[in-house]
């Protein structure tokens, strides 16, 4: 059956391509680089896509992987953009799958700014007793 959405090709390529043979060599990691997905796609344009599908908690929950890190520009948006997968063993249960300890950080924040009224407001008014501080020191 062939995939339907941009997604589902991405996904698709990247298992058969990708996963299975490093699964076949009993590899512990897989390494994927967007653009050349992007271009086996023979797609024009459309890299954003294939970053999102690849960094994508379906594609790594389907592929019982764990994403390690990744390379390229802060947008994560570019046929630059290396993925590093950790390969799971496919018979543990779901939650012996651990994510990468840095994910786990993810939105540890959220509740602390909210209660200060938002990341944004704390940070502004941080800023303005920094210089309110800088009059009080002497020349």
């Amino acid at each position: 059956m062939k995939a339907h959405t941009g997604a589902e090709q991405v996904r698709e390529l990247a298992r058969v391509n990708y996963i299975e043979p490093a699964r076949k060599r009993q590899e512990s990691t897989v390494r994927i680089l967007a653009g050349d997905v992007h271009r086996a796609l023979h797609w024009v344009g459309r890299v954003p896509s294939v970053c999102q599908a690849l960094n994508g908690s379906k594609f790594l929950k389907d592929n019982h992987l764990i994403l390690e890190k990744w390379e390229g520009p802060p947008s994560g948006q570019s046929a630059t953009v290396l993925f590093t997968y950790r390969l799971v063993d496919e018979n543990r249960a779901p939650d012996e799958m651990q994510e990468s300890p840095l994910l786990r950080l993810c939105g540890i924040g959220k509740e602390v700014f909210e209660s200060l009224g938002g990341a944004e407001a704390f940070i502004r008014r941080e800023r303005e007793r920094f210089y309110l501080n800088d009059d009080d020191v002497e020349s």
